[in-house]
């Protein structure tokens, strides 16, 4: 296959995982089976113009942009996406409200719960909110959150953090800067309940939500960073790319959670 279409279908890739839509949903839409979204992304099938003109669609972006490979891609929540200039050199992408108002729910769940620890610092809820979109990813093969999570140094940054929490503070969160031992740390506190029957949370969501919190948030920034490390979609991530949902599949024992004998079983 050419260099043009193993760059288009890295650039869907990125795309889908930044909308946070999962192969199996793309697929849906696309009127495809996983398998082919699957060999899309790898650059294994080519994509015809019909498919393209439906990406465009799916994805809110024209099909000019979607097909000019020298344009960056970058995170736009939707309400904001009006009254912001376009610029030539860049592809936004419209988080949809649903997203984001699950994101902040979710968010506020957590801090409700631990935002009060000392220990619970701005990286500590990164590999919360990491682990809590991944482990769901793993056991259900759907999106929870289904944010956007970089590999860094530090381990998994969701990129869309930044962003909702800006629009959140100082009506439904408050930033506060503090320090942790002698370390400097930045710390959330919700100013409001979190609405959980806002976004329709579902039991095995608000149980998997519970399990990461009563088993990650007495960790420090330092011990939930070095764990993070360990498992697989961090380790198997380049610097500063997107990690990939579909690699949870290949976790070791001690970080999956799934019981893969009774998918055997069925």
């Amino acid at each position: 296959m050419d260099i043009f279409y193993k760059k288009l279908s890295k650039k869907i890739k990125t795309i889908r995982e930044k909308i946070g839509l999962s192969q199996e949903s793309l697929a849906k839409q696309l009127g495809v089976g996983r398998v082919a979204i699957s060999q899309i992304e790898n650059g294994e099938r080519k994509i015809s113009a019909e498919e393209i003109m439906k990406l465009s669609k799916i994805f809110n972006v024209p099909t000019d942009v979607l097909l000019n490979l020298n344009k960056d891609i970058e995170v736009v929540l939707e309400k904001n996406f009006e009254s912001k200039p376009k610029e030539k050199n860049s592809i936004r992408i419209s988080v949809p409200q649903n997203n984001l108002d699950k994101f902040k729910e979710v968010l506020l769940y957590v801090l409700s719960k631990v935002g009060s620890k000392p220990n619970v610092g701005e990286s500590v809820l990164y590999k919360l909110l990491y682990f809590i979109d991944f482990n769901y990813y793993e056991k259900y093969e759907e999106q929870l959150i289904g944010a956007t999570y970089i590999k860094n140094h530090y381990g998994p940054t969701p990129t869309e953090f930044i962003k909702i929490v800006e629009d959140m503070q100082g009506k439904e969160l408050a930033k506060v800067q503090d320090n942790y031992f002698q370390y400097p740390q930045t710390k959330y506190l919700p100013l409001r309940p979190p609405d959980m029957g806002k976004i329709n949370i579902t039991g095995n969501e608000q149980k998997l939500i519970d399990d990461v919190i009563n088993t990650l948030s007495d960790m420090n920034a330092k011990q939930i960073s070095e764990y993070s490390h360990n498992d697989v979609p961090w380790q198997t991530t380049e610097e500063g790319e997107v990690i990939d949902y579909e690699s949870v599949f290949y976790r070791t024992p001690p970080y999956s959670v799934r019981d893969y004998s009774d998918d055997d079983i069925q």
